[in-house]
């Protein structure tokens, strides 16, 4: 139960703490609230909101600009930094066949929100209005269902990997969602050509250019160097590069700093998604990851703030939709396509999980709180249909009731 707390206390709390007090703050002082969130921190800035003034346009950095375009792109590099690891090293947990249930599992746990989502919009005839939200229910939240996976299933059990490897599958294809359905302004992609420069350039010049030239010398001089005097620098610059070139090719900049986590010296095998082990690895993109490991959580508890603070009045059909899609579609799309994986295709599933699991692992991939509000926040203008949709990603929370009935009804076996 200590390890449980603790994976609470650091990456979850201060993330519910921010919404909560952003939900109180909307329902009793909503005008000071939305002050707050759209304050103008810098008028005329480089980067920033386009906004139209007596005929004269000009950029504007708005504090929610700062947390959900900036700040959050951090918060989406561990995320990228997980799952490249789990793909592209030596006992990565997305490689080989080992994964392709949760894999399949997955595109389930996708296709069943949008459908769900997509089938009550059409019955209610209010498709126009809300169909461009199809991607918000398809998000899993990492944080909270590892937590209650653990609750449900017990540490140890064979589903709190397969969920992982769901949860975090997910959330590569949520990323690729948000780069090609959603971007933030008119596509101009010549504009990643800068992006894909800035990471093989530091890939060059910082990674590989040092190891050329300490080959055959046992002190390694210039890697040595470039790790004690460079430091991550380099890979800062490039990141901020990358960023921008994702602002200016309209894509959301939050993602920007995907491509250079590539490039970053890594270690040579994977440790498991939040491996405990990977705190003494020191290899420079570990040792990133816990440098960000404080500023992520206060971004999240910022994000939290200016992104969940919805009058209970806005509640309306679009929070109906996002919470179906969750509560509905996750756990029968990935019931249906984990059957059709183990049975039909005959991959089955890991030692010691039975079908059975697969409908309580959907129950609780339906928590979709961070992912799902940050889709809600670009897939709708600011006004009352997003707030809706926003009010049924907190709602979303409430799966990990449901979670725990489904674990009793099914009556799993806890293993820890």
């Amino acid at each position: 139960m200590y390890r449980i707390w603790n994976f609470v206390a650091e990456y979850s709390l201060l993330l519910v703490g921010g919404a909560v007090a952003a939900l109180i703050w909307a329902n009793l002082a909503p005008d000071s609230y939305h002050h707050l969130v759209h304050l103008p921190l810098w008028t005329d800035a480089p980067i920033g909101m386009v906004e139209t003034h007596d005929g004269v346009t000009s950029r504007v950095l708005t504090l929610h600009f700062l947390i959900n375009d900036v700040l959050m792109a951090l918060f989406f590099a561990m995320a990228a930094k997980e799952v490249w690891e789990a793909v592209i090293l030596s006992g990565g947990s997305l490689r080989g066949k080992k994964a392709l249930t949760p894999l399949i599992a997955t595109l389930g746990g996708m296709a069943g929100p949008v459908a769900v989502y997509l089938a009550l919009a059409a019955a209610l005839g209010i498709m126009a209005d809300v169909g461009r939200g199809w991607a918000i229910p398809t998000a899993t939240d990492i944080a909270f269902s590892y937590l209650v996976g653990r609750i449900v299933f017990g540490p140890r059990h064979p589903a709190i990997g397969f969920l992982l490897l769901l949860a975090i599958a997910d959330d590569a294809g949520g990323l690729a969602i948000l780069a090609i359905f959603y971007p933030t302004g008119e596509v101009l992609p010549v504009w990643l050509l800068l992006s894909v420069a800035a990471a093989i350039a530091v890939w060059l010049l910082a990674s590989w250019l040092p190891r050329r030239m300490d080959r055959g010398k046992q002190d390694r001089p210039s890697s040595t160097w470039t790790r004690r005097v460079l430091g991550p620098w380099p890979y800062v610059i490039a990141g901020c590069i990358s960023w921008y070139a994702f602002y200016r090719a309209g894509l959301h900049p939050a993602l920007g700093l995907l491509p250079v986590i590539p490039a970053i010296p890594h270690a040579e095998r994977d440790f498991g998604i939040f491996a405990e082990s990977e705190r003494y690895a020191t290899d420079l993109l570990n040792g990133i990851e816990h440098a960000l490991k404080l500023p992520v959580q206060v971004v999240l508890c910022a994000f939290g703030l200016v992104n969940a603070g919805v009058e209970f009045g806005a509640i309306s059909a679009p929070t109906w939709l996002v919470l179906s899609g969750l509560i509905i579609g996750k756990p029968l799309g990935i019931t249906l396509f984990g059957w059709f994986a183990a049975n039909v295709l005959h991959l089955g599933l890991p030692e010691g999980m039975s079908l059975r699991d697969l409908p309580v692992i959907g129950c609780v991939a339906a928590i979709g709180f961070t992912v799902a509000l940050f889709v809600a926040s670009v897939a709708f203008p600011a006004g009352p249909v997003q707030d809706a949709a926003k009010m049924g990603a907190l709602f979303s929370l409430g799966s990990a009731v449901l979670a725990i009935l489904a674990g009793r009804i099914a009556r799993v076996r806890k293993v820890g």
